[in-house]
């Protein structure tokens, strides 16, 4: 039986690790670190820095595999995720019995935190219906944790909902009914500039809580071409962005 721990590591900090992390990758037979090719480089090697400062468990082995990419020009979206995450599944059981067999501990290194907005957690019930596999998760700190933090702000006003969505959710169906304050992930369009900028504020992060953290806030009105050229300078200096950003109606 395999024992899959999925380990939120936060937003690639070192920092950002818990005890709890340390101790599971410590108890682990194997690390599993997804390569996402030459633009994305950093991100594995990120990975493999963590291990290096906190693997103290010289029998820990790690093992890189090659991660999927989703066939953009699929016209159905889900169905193209569908099968990406099936083939990612498919890599990682024949990593996992290729590099261990059927038995031991492996561990996974995860963005953010696994339980809000990222997949990992349903890729794992499909690797569990064809390898047997207990999972265990440990959480992380979440981008959005780290965003409010750089911008030292509460994410809600007293007694106030809010609501975490998607860029796509943003674009397509506006700003949600019956809250004052949004949280969006997943947005590579800069969704932002679909909703009527008038006494809005957003607070917007970029490789949030790392050493080329990039921070902006303001009125939406004023800070919005900002942000949209900021995010387009840093992605081409890195090749990649991971951002977020939250919206506030007065």
């Amino acid at each position: 039986m395999i024992e899959l721990h999925l380990i939120g590591i936060g937003t690639g900090n070192p920092d950002h690790l818990t005890l709890q992390a340390i101790k599971a990758l410590n108890a682990s037979d194997l690390v599993l670190i997804p390569r996402k090719g030459e633009t994305k480089a950093d991100l594995a090697e990120l990975r493999r820095s963590i291990c290096a400062e906190v693997l103290t468990n010289t029998a820990v082995r790690i093992a890189e595999f090659d991660l999927p990419v989703r066939d953009a020009a699929n016209p159905s979206y889900r169905a193209g995720v569908d099968d990406w995450h099936d083939a990612i599944a498919a890599v990682w059981k024949d990593t996992v019995l290729a590099e261990l067999g059927p038995d031991g501990r492996v561990a996974l290194l995860v963005w953010g935190d696994p339980s809000l907005y990222d997949s990992t957690l349903r890729i794992a019930g499909r690797v569990g219906q064809s390898l047997p596999l207990t999972v265990r998760v440990v959480p992380g700190i979440t981008s959005l944790q780290a965003l409010t933090a750089s911008h030292a702000i509460p994410l809600n006003d007293v007694g106030d909902p809010f609501i975490v969505t998607t860029g796509r959710q943003l674009r397509d169906h506006g700003w949600p009914a019956g809250v004052r304050t949004v949280a969006v992930m997943l947005d590579g369009e800069c969704s932002f500039r679909a909703i009527p900028p008038e006494r809005v504020t957003i607070w917007w992060g970029a490789y949030v809580g790392m050493e080329n953290e990039l921070i902006l806030s303001g009125p939406l009105s004023e800070t919005a071409a900002r942000i949209v050229a900021a995010r387009a300078a840093a992605r081409d200096r890195h090749g990649w962005i991971m951002d977020i950003y939250i919206l506030r109606r007065a």
